[in-house]
């Protein structure tokens, strides 16, 4: 018989192996996070500001800038709170929200990227009907099914999880209540979960991926056909913004957790797992703004705008 405690809290490591870099990684990661949520807090403005930018394209990455505010602000803050206070200490709820929060919020990337993906396969190879099937209705329901099949799929992870039992230990060698380093602390039987976590990332990650590539296989040989280059070259650029995004998000997440498992793997994974947290929210309002022209204008309309009621006020 196992004498079963119960855990009321958590008590989260962060990053307590580097005692000396605590105050660097607290400005680095206060830096990023100030930065990436100004930056997509900025194109949801610019989105919901300009009627031009109301087209299916930018709906949805109006979305995905909503979403990558969410999955920061899930684990960041927390995780500047241990950097600058040492208060690692985190409630068994908070603790399984803040799970469920993260592994939801990547779910719901992946399928919003896919809906983007399919966005992309209807402008390309079938122009003519593109604003007969990517009316507002259809748009709203790509983008509404990612938010509750990510929301709702991660639910019997959460509710198994937190029915757990934890009797050896409540340290968390890890900046957020992440699933594998929780699943290292219970002493309850976790090869189910281990089965519902393969399932729900072949569904999440894996079956996205498939739709996605085969969207951008149907891109490819149709931008293959155009004889011009010039409308071989317009025809990328439209799809160029999301196939950046798409490398960036498939590349950092395969880099954090297809690394060789070792006894030192979640330890190896926190600086990791914190860039991959903050890289694709603080670079996707780059890379869009950078190679979309209607973001570019309707941004420097903006800035234009502020800049005349400035010189206005000045002079009145």
């Amino acid at each position: 018989m196992v004498n079963h405690s119960s855990v009321t809290e958590f008590q989260l490591l962060g990053f307590s192996e580097f005692p000396e870099l605590q105050l660097p990684l607290f400005i680095l990661f206060s830096l990023l996070y100030t930065m990436a949520v100004l930056g997509n807090l900025l194109v949801i403005c610019i989105v919901c500001a300009d009627r031009h930018l109301h087209i299916p394209m930018y709906f949805f990455l109006a979305n995905l800038s909503i979403l990558d505010i969410f999955s920061m602000t899930v684990s960041l803050p927390k995780l500047l709170a241990i950097l600058l206070t040492a208060s690692n200490a985190i409630s068994f709820t908070a603790c399984i929200v803040q799970m469920y929060g993260f592994i939801s919020c990547v779910g719901t990337e992946y399928l919003l990227l896919t809906a983007m993906a399919y966005d992309r396969y209807v402008a390309i190879c079938d122009p003519l009907r593109y604003p007969v099937i990517m009316n507002k209705r259809i748009c709203a329901v790509l983008a509404g099914a990612s938010w509750i099949t990510g929301s709702l799929d991660v639910l019997p992870h959460t509710v198994t999880i937190s029915q757990f039992y934890f009797c050896d230990s409540n340290v968390v060698d890890h900046f957020f209540c992440e699933i594998t380093a929780l699943l290292k602390l219970s002493c309850s039987d976790v090869s189910g979960v281990q089965t519902m976590t393969f399932i729900l990332s072949a569904f999440t990650a894996f079956t996205p991926f498939l739709l996605t590539l085969a969207s951008y296989v149907f891109i490819i040989s149709t931008i293959l056909k155009i004889r011009s280059r010039e409308g071989k070259s317009k025809a990328f650029s439209t799809c160029s913004s999301h196939l950046t995004v798409l490398i960036l998000s498939y590349g950092t997440m395969m880099g954090v957790y297809l690394q060789p498992k070792s006894r030192g793997s979640v330890k190896s994974n926190k600086l990791p797992t914190a860039m991959y947290i903050v890289t694709s929210p603080l670079l996707n309002p780059l890379i869009y703004s950078l190679r979309s022209k209607e973001l570019n204008v309707a941004l420097k309309k903006v800035i234009g705008r502020k800049s005349m009621l400035l010189v206005n006020k000045h002079f009145q």
